[in-house]
């Protein structure tokens, strides 16, 4: 663990700020740019020494308005002509598992973390995770919801992200969130234009965090420049606890025609939940039937001499659909 007194990477941040990290929508500020590490010849080099198999490429489409996307083959392409590509075309490449590859940028990121734990009692961030985030100045994002609990810390560009209310079954149905806890549905949910009037919208610049509690709906538009972000995200008990609970309650409902309402995650019903949880996972294991949770099958390839920077792979559709039946993640 870094010493207290290393130069801390979060701007004025009050107690009040690190009270609110997991427990509201937060917008603070750090100083991730300084570090100089997300400059273009920093990512360049950062994306050619990367393991290939944990850099993946995606399209969201053109069109807002139609839920397209897709994940797709990088090429040949090297870090800096990949770069050129996202800056002028429609892509969003995610750099994942950064922890575990680039340790200057661990550093930075463990830095925070602990800083955090230092300062709110009883906050732990376990399974940290970070995936940079490279995205193209008109890429959006569909409305979604992340398991784990999640931190955008942006660095450069500007984007737009609608925050919806956490813990509030309009907009999440606990239907909804069963499913993609126990892995049968993505984490892009069912989204209609009319949620936005309950929504938080930010404007983010670089420099700033924006933050919110597990499972909170949120969507995102880019708006300015080859946009860059760090995404991290975290676990601890209660995080755990509250993703068993809905496994569990998926489980009672398709299993036993028992429809669980409760999403509560504290008291002797949420922790009887999770060991349930624990149990139906063992089970899949023991039996060979372990649901996986949902991927997008590989659809085009970037492409320099394509529109927008990538070409569909032979035999694929025009359009996508979202692994869901319902409405179809739509932004207004």
């Amino acid at each position: 663990m870094p010493k207290p007194n290393t130069p801390s990477l979060l701007e004025n941040w009050t107690q009040k700020t690190f009270d609110t990290v997991e427990e509201g929508v937060l917008v603070a500020q750090h100083r991730l740019e300084e570090t100089g590490l997300f400059s273009d010849e920093a990512l360049a080099e950062l994306i050619d020494s990367h393991p290939p198999e944990h850099l993946g490429v995606s399209t969201m489409g053109v069109d807002p308005n139609i839920f397209d996307w897709r994940e797709g083959h990088r090429g040949d392409e090297s870090g800096a002509e990949l770069l050129e590509l996202v800056n002028s075309g429609q892509l969003w490449i995610n750099v994942r598992k950064v922890l575990d590859h680039h340790p200057e940028h661990a550093a930075a990121i463990d830095s925070m973390y602990d800083e955090i734990e230092r300062n709110k009692p009883g906050f732990k961030a376990e399974n940290r995770t970070a995936n940079l985030l490279i995205s193209s100045p008109t890429a959006w994002v569909p409305y979604h919801v992340d398991m784990p609990v999640n931190m955008l810390w942006h660095i450069r560009g500007k984007k737009r992200v609608w925050v919806y209310p956490p813990f509030d079954t309009r907009f999440a149905s606990i239907e909804v969130l069963e499913k993609v806890c126990a892995g049968e549905w993505s984490e892009d949910v069912p989204y209609n234009n009319s949620f936005d009037r309950y929504a938080l919208v930010f404007d983010a610049q670089p420099g700033e965090l924006i933050t919110w509690p597990q499972l909170t709906p949120h969507r995102v538009r880019n708006l300015e420049g080859l946009n860059v972000s760090l995404s991290t995200e975290h676990k601890n008990s209660r995080a755990r606890r509250r993703l068993n609970v809905h496994n569990a309650n998926y489980h009672l409902r398709k299993s036993f025609g028992i429809g669980a309402k409760s999403i509560e995650v504290d008291g002797l019903t949420a922790h009887s939940k999770q060991w349930l949880a624990r149990g139906f996972r063992y089970a899949g294991k023991f039996a060979g039937k372990e649901k996986e949770q949902f991927v997008y099958p590989k659809s085009f390839v970037v492409d320099r001499d394509a529109p927008h920077g990538f070409s569909l792979l032979e035999g694929q559709e025009e359009k996508v659909a979202a692994p869901h039946e319902e409405l179809q993640p739509v932004a207004s």
